[in-house]
C-alpha cells in the first residue's frame, strides 16, 4: 500500500487537526490545503504545505488521491461533488451534508462514479466502541432491551461569541448529539421512531441548550439520550473516553446498554450478568475490562487510505451517515410535531 497524497479543504480546528494527525501517519501525508482565509495561508506556509484560496483550483493542480472536507456544513454537497467529479476519494467531516436530500445526492454521485466516500463519525474507530459492538453482536447481552446515554457538558460563554451558535441549527442536537445517535445506531441498529423535547431555559437563545430524546429501534429496544451544553457534568463521551488530550479524562460511564442476559457500560466496558440463578434476588457479577486507548482520528486516516485502495469497506459510508443525519433531524421534527416521528430518508 503506497503512502497516499491527501489534501485538506477547510482550515478550521478540525481541518488543522487532520493535518497534524497526518504529519505523524505512516500511510498518508497532506500535500495541500485550501481555505481562502489569511490565517489559513499563514498556517499552510508555516507547515510547508501548498496553499490555495480556491479548492477547485487545488484539486485540478495537485490531483490528490483523497480529500478531507472540513468546511461548513452548508458547503459539503458542493465541495464533495467537486471531488467526486474529479475521481478524488472523499473523507467528509460529519454531518455528511446540511440536509438529508443533499446527503443522498452526494451518495448517488459517489456510487455512479465509483468514487469512495466515507464520513468522519470518528468515534466508530475508537477501540472501546469497536469492542462494545463485538460484544453486542456476539449475543452475550441476549436480546437488547434498552440503552441510555448522557452528553452533558458546559460550553464557556466565549463559545457563543459566534452568532450562528446562538441560532437554530447551531445547538447541541446537531453539533453534539448526532455523535451519540450514531453510537446508538452503530451498536443497536436502525432507529425507527423518535420522540423529543428541547429547552432553552438556561441561556434563552433561540437555539436549544438541552434536549431529551426517546428512540425506538427496529429490534424493539428503546433508548434514551440527554444532551445539554449548560451542565456542569463529567457525563459525556469526550471527557470519559479520553479521545483527545485537551479534555481532562474522567473515570465515569456515559452510555449503558441492557439486555436479557447481560448489560454493558461505556466507555469502561463493564459487563454485568448472572452467573448462577437469574432473577432480581440473585447475585450479579461484573466483568471489568481495561479499555484500550487509541487515537480514533489516526485510525480513521489509516482506514481512509485502505478504502482508497479498495481493501476495506467504509466503516461509515455515506448512506450510513445519511441515516444518522435523518435520525438527528427527526429530533427537531418530533419537537415541532409534539408527537413521535420516523426518520425520513
Amino acid at each position: 500500500m503506497s503512502k497516499k497524497r491527501l489534501a485538506v479543504i477547510g482550515a478550521g480546528a478540525i481541518g488543522r487537526m487532520h493535518v497534524e494527525r497526518a504529519r505523524l501517519h505512516p500511510d498518508c501525508g497532506i500535500v495541500a490545503l485550501a481555505d481562502p482565509s489569511p490565517a489559513a495561508q499563514a498556517y499552510a506556509r508555516a507547515g510547508g504545505l501548498r496553499w490555495f484560496a480556491d479548492y477547485a483550483a487545488m484539486l485540478d493542480e495537485v490531483q490528490p488521491e483523497g480529500a478531507i472536507v472540513a468546511t461548513p456544513n452548508a458547503t459539503h454537497r458542493e465541495v464533495g461533488l467537486a471531488c467526486i467529479a474529479r475521481g478524488i476519494a472523499v473523507l467528509m467531516e460529519k454531518p455528511i451534508a446540511d440536509t438529508v436530500e443533499q446527503a443522498q445526492k452526494l451518495n448517488r454521485a459517489a456510487a455512479e462514479a465509483k468514487v469512495p466516500l466515507i464520513v468522519g463519525h470518528h468515534r466508530r474507530h475508537n477501540p472501546i466502541l469497536r469492542r462494545a459492538r463485538a460484544i453486542v453482536q456476539s449475543g452475550r447481552l441476549g436480546k437488547p432491551v434498552a440503552a441510555s446515554g448522557l452528553a452533558t457538558f458546559y460550553k464557556p460563554d466565549s463559545y457563543f461569541e459566534m452568532a450562528w451558535r446562538r441560532e437554530k441549527g447551531g445547538g447541541p442536537v446537531l453539533i453534539n448529539l448526532i455523535h451519540d445517535i450514531d453510537i446508538m445506531r452503530f451498536l443497536l441498529g436502525e432507529i425507527v421512531e423518535v420522540q423529543a423535547a428541547t429547552s432553552n431555559a438556561v441561556r434563552g437563545f433561540p437555539v436549544e441548550d438541552t434536549a431529551a430524546v426517546l428512540l425506538r429501534f427496529a429490534s424493539g429496544a428503546l433508548g434514551t439520550l440527554v444532551v445539554s451544553d449548560c451542565a456542569a457534568s463529567p457525563w459525556n463521551w469526550d471527557l470519559a473516553a479520553g479521545e483527545a488530550s485537551h479534555y481532562p479524562r474522567q473515570n465515569v460511564n456515559t452510555h449503558f446498554l441492557t439486555g436479557t442476559d447481560a448489560s454493558l457500560t461505556l466507555p469502561l466496558l463493564d459487563i454485568w450478568e448472572y452467573r448462577s440463578g437469574k432473577g432480581w434476588h440473585d447475585e450479579l457479577s461484573v466483568e471489568q475490562s481495561t479499555p484500550h486507548r487509541a487515537d480514533p482520528y489516526h485510525e480513521q486516516l489509516r482506514h481512509f487510505t485502505a478504502v482508497i485502495d479498495r481493501v476495506e469497506e467504509p466503516v461509515c459510508s455515506g448512506d450510513d451517515a445519511a441515516r444518522t443525519l435523518a435520525a438527528t433531524f427527526a429530533v427537531h421534527r418530533a419537537v415541532a410535531a409534539g408527537a413521535p416521528v420516523a426518520p425520513v430518508l
